[in-house]
């Protein structure tokens, strides 16, 4: 029989919070290898002397979107088991197959071959995205779920930056393809390791009753404000970091003069890590402080990052190099400190028996609308611009898309926080055929 006293509980909390981690830690730097050597690949797959192709920047940004586009197709499938079925199941299995694709794109000699194993990647992490921060919604309770998510969503900048040092590093000792395959163990381990846990009772943090959710209440996530102001939110910001994330590498590589690509992904990894996750955990930290005294903090703390951000990276575009990186810091900061709250009200607007869709649902519609298409549209603008003068184009001017749609995010996450403490209240009713009305 499992012990289920409060000590044994909090053990067990600990234990997946840590798994989940380390999990979404090799998620992150599964991705974002990818950005770190996109130089080195495109070189291969579209060599300047054997090739004409001036569509090259676009199809290369296609990689990112390949995955995202099975990723959020999927989510909604995998949320829907979630829901239903053994949730540490779930995340296991999307693991080992995110895994095992991410490490054959080390095998890949081809644009075609790698982007079947990015579509791949995206299968595996569909599993997993969704379902890991309903364990987590389910071990602890409303008042410290954004601090706790704030610590899950850490392992994003820190497995970007580790992605984008990876990638650098392997690429100076070796082939790209490495920086792939080494992924690939330390995956099936942690795969493994899931079908060992136990999954908490759905609804337990919240004291309310589970059920099988039924279209119905489904269709109730759109009728929350909170709910749609911070995926709407959420989708502008996805857009700009997606395209922050896979082209400045490039960016100051090829169009700012930092002609060691090695360095410049050094760079800005350690960048990403030190600002990012420090950002991250103060995000969380401070809407939970805030919430007593201001009932739409999460929202608060969400769009007030962004609007102090904007003006950073734009400063990050103009400002001569090696100034540009302080800029860049600066802005990396201010728009991570959304990521615990954000999530945090996506968790506690939510009722349990909904809240794995809940988050699939807006896992769709943040990468169907946000960095599913900003690499590609990035790499388009960068196209475009090719004159004799710019054969490479200006990328300056698809950062400037970028910075619009910061500023987008902050103004929806500020208009949600006059919605976030009525939406928190009526969670636990919010079911089609339950009366919504505060107690």
């Amino acid at each position: 029989m499992i012990d289920r006293s409060p000590q044994h509980a909090s053990a067990d909390a600990r234990r997946a919070v840590a798994l989940l981690l380390l999990i979404n830690l090799f998620n992150y730097i599964d991705r974002y290898v990818l950005a770190a050597v996109e130089p080195l690949i495109q070189a291969d797959f579209f060599p300047k002397a054997a090739t004409d192709d001036r569509t090259a920047t676009m199809k290369m940004g296609l990689l990112a979107t390949a995955f995202l586009v099975s990723y959020l197709l999927l989510a909604p499938v995998f949320g829907w088991l979630a829901d239903r079925w053994k949730r540490w199941a779930i995340v296991g299995i999307g693991v080992c197959i995110w895994s095992v694709a991410s490490g054959a794109s080390g095998w890949s000699h081809m644009w075609s071959l790698m982007l079947l194993m990015r579509i791949f990647v995206g299968v595996g992490e569909a599993a997993y995205g969704p379902t890991a921060p309903t364990l987590i919604s389910d071990l602890f309770p409303v008042e410290r779920r954004g601090a706790i998510l704030a610590w899950f969503y850490a392992a994003i900048p820190v497995g970007s930056a580790l992605g984008y040092v990876l990638g650098g590093a392997i690429s100076k000792l070796t082939t790209w393809h490495w920086a792939f395959i080494i992924t690939l163990p330390p995956g099936i381990l942690l795969g493994v390791l899931c079908f060992l846990m136990k999954d908490p009772p759905r609804g337990a943090a919240d004291k309310t009753s589970h059920r099988a959710a039924t279209f119905a209440d489904y269709l109730t996530l759109f009728k929350i404000p909170s709910y749609v102001l911070s995926v709407a939110g959420m989708t502008a910001f996805t857009f700009a970091i997606g395209g922050i994330s896979f082209w400045m590498p490039k960016y100051l590589h090829t169009y700012r003069g930092q002609t060691d690509l090695g360095h410049v992904s050094l760079v800005f990894g350690a960048i990403t890590a030190v600002a990012g996750l420090g950002a991250t955990l103060i995000g969380g930290w401070l809407g939970d402080a805030l919430k007593p005294k201001y009932s739409g903090s999460y929202f608060l703390v969400s769009g007030g990052g962004m609007i102090a951000g904007f003006p950073f990276f734009i400063a990050s575009l103009y400002a001569p190099m090696p100034w540009a990186y302080v800029f860049i810091f600066l802005g990396i900061f201010f728009l991570f400190l959304s990521t615990g709250p954000s999530n945090a009200i996506l968790a506690n607007v939510t009722h349990p028996s909904i809240r794995a869709t809940g988050f699939a649902v807006c896992i769709f519609l943040i990468h169907a609308f946000g960095d599913a298409i900003s690499p590609p549209v990035i790499g388009l603008v960068t196209d475009l611009t090719k004159t004799d003068a710019l054969p490479d184009g200006d990328m300056t001017k698809g950062f400037l898309v970028v910075g619009g749609m910061i500023l987008l995010s902050g103004i929806l996450w500020l208009w949600g926080t006059i919605y976030l403490a009525r939406d928190t209240e009526l969670a636990p009713t919010r079911l089609a055929g339950k009366a919504p009305s505060p107690s």
